[in-house]
């Protein structure tokens, strides 16, 4: 398919063929982001709504794929976790290394498939499994 044909298919700036501002690959304007943009310049979408989209045809995928997008004048910065859920969450995953049997934090997350650490694991517990 050539490039024109995607190009005005997908063209629609005042949405009223797709209901939203929809664009092309790479031609929104430059104050529209998307989440995973607005995410590496440390910012957030902030509850407001949806002010575009990027609609592309996915060589893979038989269908087209969409991008929403965000006013980047409207997001917030990220909010960052207070000391005390960092401890929470420090907490949770010590939990989650800690083996039942042995008691011993076994330095990588327990698989629970298993319920213990690899070491505490007989050869029939995991070939039975």
């Amino acid at each position: 398919m050539p490039k024109t044909l995607s190009i005005d298919r997908f063209m629609d700036p005042t949405g009223t063929r797709y209901g939203i501002p929809t664009w092309p690959w790479r031609m929104a304007p430059a104050h529209l982001l998307t989440r995973r943009q607005l995410t590496a310049r440390g910012l957030r979408p902030g509850g407001q709504p949806v002010c575009g989209q990027i609609l592309w045809a996915s060589r893979r995928r038989p269908h087209v794929r969409a991008a929403y997008l965000y006013d980047v004048r409207f997001a917030l910065p990220k909010r960052t976790a207070t000391p005390r859920q960092l401890g929470a969450l420090d907490k949770a995953m010590a939990a989650r290394r800690t083996c039942p049997r042995c008691g011993e934090d076994a330095g990588y997350v327990l698989p629970t498939r298993y319920g213990a650490c690899l070491d505490c694991l007989t050869d029939w517990e995991i070939h039975a499994a």
